[in-house]
């Protein structure tokens, strides 16, 4: 029986160490995920306030591009009201053609947006570029005309200034947009770069929580035999002592019945020696 306990308890501790080495092995492998997943978190959160103040600047450059498509739109209509002014007094003098300055110069603006904005072919694009310089020099010898009358000239003066304000102010609007375009792809890209950064740190927090409930569950398995081994070790002290117990009575019994013995010879007459007189006290009859 003691001998059986004693296997069994020698088995418990050696499952109990296995429990223990497998809770250090998974502790460890939590340990590894929790700080990749801290270290994704923190690139994650980085990569957000870079995607922030990307997306600020976009703003205001956004901003930026409305002030001055303002200012451009400004300039613009008062380009053309000075154009109106030239018709009117063109009209009044009969001078040039019936084609309006205003509506020569519209198409020009038109068919220039055209060609800087539009995927043409080759030939669609020489086509018109021929355009635009056909149209250019109309508007030049138009001008010229026009210029002959100090007023009409002053006003042509007057209004190419205010387009060249409005170019100016195009141009502005064009810098800004690109500028805006260029953070608003690169906010984009960024903030999809922190959803893959983030994604992956979710991953490595599942991970984290596989391998730290593994841990949980050896470290009760560990607990668990720790106790069957203490109580198995109570029951093992328990019949060690019984079995210790046992044999001092059985000792006892044997040292009785031996100085029984002696005492019935010693009284029939026979002497005693000195081991005789030993087993006596031990069985404390002397």
């Amino acid at each position: 029986m003691l001998a059986e306990l004693e296997e069994k308890r020698a088995k418990l501790r050696s499952e109990s160490l296995s429990f223990k080495d497998h809770r250090s092995q998974l502790n460890a492998e939590a340990s590894k995920w929790a700080a990749k997943r801290n270290e994704l978190n923190k690139a994650t959160k980085e990569l957000i306030e870079q995607a922030q103040e990307l997306k600020k600047l976009r703003d205001e450059n956004n901003k930026n591009v409305a002030e001055a498509k303002k200012l451009r739109d400004e300039y613009n209509e008062k380009t053309n009201e000075f154009y109106a002014k030239i018709d009117e007094i063109r009209k009044k003098y009969n001078l040039t053609g019936e084609r309006s300055i205003k509506d020569l110069r519209r198409e020009i603006d038109h068919l220039e947006f055209r060609q800087q904005t539009e995927v043409l072919s080759p030939d669609k694009e020489k086509q018109l570029v021929d355009k635009i310089a056909s149209l250019h020099a109309e508007f030049k010898s138009r001008k010229e005309q026009l210029e002959k009358n100090d007023e009409l000239k002053k006003l042509l003066e007057e209004a190419q200034a205010m387009r060249d304000q409005a170019s100016e102010h195009h141009e502005q609007v064009t810098k800004f947009a690109e500028l805006a375009q260029d953070y608003h792809d690169k906010m984009i890209a960024t903030f999809k770069e922190a959803d893959q950064t983030r994604a992956e740190a979710d991953a490595a927090h599942k991970e984290f929580v596989k391998a730290q409930e593994a841990a949980d569950e050896q470290h009760k398995e560990f607990i668990r035999t720790q106790r069957e081994i203490r109580d198995f070790e109570k029951v093992i002290v328990g019949l060690k002592k019984k079995n210790r117990d046992a044999k001092e009575d059985r000792a006892k019994e044997v040292a009785k019945r031996e100085a029984e013995e002696i005492l019935t010879h010693f009284r029939q007459g026979e002497k005693l020696d000195t081991a005789d007189l030993l087993r006596l006290q031990r069985a404390g009859l002397v």
